[in-house]
């Protein structure tokens, strides 16, 4: 204890003397390790939203394209659809006997860069979706709206808002033609707090009313003298074994495709993993060159210092001593570059997570805490320590008489 506290000064007092190259050092390991745990904190936040927006949806059918696009846009709402289908078409795969669950989606307009989606009430049991205030719509033209899209827009129960052609800002507003609020959702943490959610007659009569008065018939398939169409079908299977045939039937109708979730979300997890594996190896180095930087700095302190370090044993310090003198300053640059390393890191998730807010209305937050982090800490101070070892030890063997008489 007491070759400690005569340590920790001295170790201090000369990282103050070399006071740029210390900055440096702790600057190098910081932007190593903010860099990691960015990276960690938005990648399992993206996982685990993606894995929470698709509980439950076991294929998605919707029109020819990419798969990958009609998931994101049906499931994660975050992409243009691939196109629509025809309602009779939705109505007979309802009917397929391996479908426990169909809901419909219908999409095509927004409102302040969130969606308002046509479907079911099934889909708010989807997410577990409860009222917070008010009730769910009876009629068309009544919503209900997301917890996020409540606070962010302040839409409260009774004020009517018109939204706008299109799934982003800029497009046509439907002024003639408004919806109601008649309910808001409790947070949920899934894509529905993001929602505006109505029936699809809403979505069919909005788009009725924007065909200049077209011929209306009494056919409940059609509207506005045209067929009614629906974005997607979120299926639930009602056995496993559904999963080998259901998706190639559907594959097989003109005009449809079939993307189960899952494995759309596991293609964009590995598209994405490329990039991430490519920076996380360079932070890695960056942490690595830190390491070196460190090793390098203790060495030329070493050399410099050795008299001193001779005279310290010769006025009583102990190997001891000396040694925990070099150990200390490493593990002191370490401590010091982690914290600034997991502030920087923190910052950083927290303005990409503002960034893609801005753009998508998808949320990610630096204040939050992952597991994984502990290791990053134990890599970067471990790497401090190893670092300052070989220093130390070469502190700790040099003979005091032979360098009080080199000096």
């Amino acid at each position: 204890m007491k070759s400690f506290s005569t340590a920790l000064p001295l170790a201090l007092a000369y990282l103050r003397e070399r006071l740029l190259g210390t900055l440096l050092n702790i600057l190098l390991l910081a932007l190593g390790v903010g860099t990691i745990i960015a990276l960690l904190l938005t990648l399992s936040q993206a996982e685990e939203r993606m894995h929470r927006d698709s509980a439950g949806i076991d294929l998605v059918v919707g029109a020819k394209g990419s798969p990958l696009q009609l998931i994101l846009s049906s499931v994660f709402q975050v992409d243009i659809p691939t196109g629509n289908i025809s309602l009779v078409e939705a109505a007979r795969i309802s009917a397929e006997p391996a479908v426990r669950r169909a809901v419909p989606l219908a999409l095509g307009d927004s409102y302040r860069s969130f969606r308002i989606v046509g479907t079911h009430a099934d889909y708010l049991d989807l997410y577990r979706a409860t009222i917070h205030d008010g009730r769910l719509w009876r009629k068309p033209m009544e919503v209900v709206v997301g917890a996020e899209v409540a606070m962010r827009t302040g839409l409260k129960v009774g004020q009517t808002f018109a939204g706008t052609h299109g799934l982003v800002d800029g497009g046509g507003s439907h002024a003639n033609q408004l919806f109601e609020v008649t309910g808001t959702l409790n947070p949920t943490g899934a894509v529905i707090d993001r929602l505006i959610v109505t029936s699809l007659d809403s979505i069919w009569r909005l788009h009725a009313h924007a065909a200049d008065g077209a011929a209306r018939t009494n056919d409940e398939t059609t509207i506005a003298g045209e067929e009614k169409e629906i974005t997607a079908l979120l299926i639930q299977y009602s056995t496993p074994m559904a999963a080998v045939s259901f998706p190639r039937r559907v594959n097989a109708v003109s005009g449809l495709q079939a993307a189960a979730p899952a494995m759309e979300t596991a293609r964009l997890i590995a598209l994405l993993g490329f990039g991430v594996t490519a920076l996380k190896l360079f932070a890695t180095v960056m942490m690595l060159c830190a390491g070196l930087g460190i090793f390098i700095g203790l060495m030329n302190a070493l050399d410099d210092r050795r008299a001193d370090l001779a005279l310290l044993r010769v006025l009583g310090a102990g190997r001891g001593t000396v040694f925990l003198t070099i150990l200390i300053q490493g593990f002191a640059l370490g401590v010091a570059g982690v914290i600034l390393g997991l502030a920087l890191g923190h910052a950083g998730a927290e303005w990409i997570g503002q960034t893609v807010a801005r753009v998508h209305s998808v949320r990610f937050t630096g204040l939050v805490w992952v597991s994984e982090e502990f290791w990053v800490i134990g890599a970067a101070l471990a790497l401090a320590l190893a670092a300052g070892l070989f220093p130390a030890w070469r502190a700790y063997r040099d003979a005091v008489p032979q360098h009080l008489s080199r000096s």
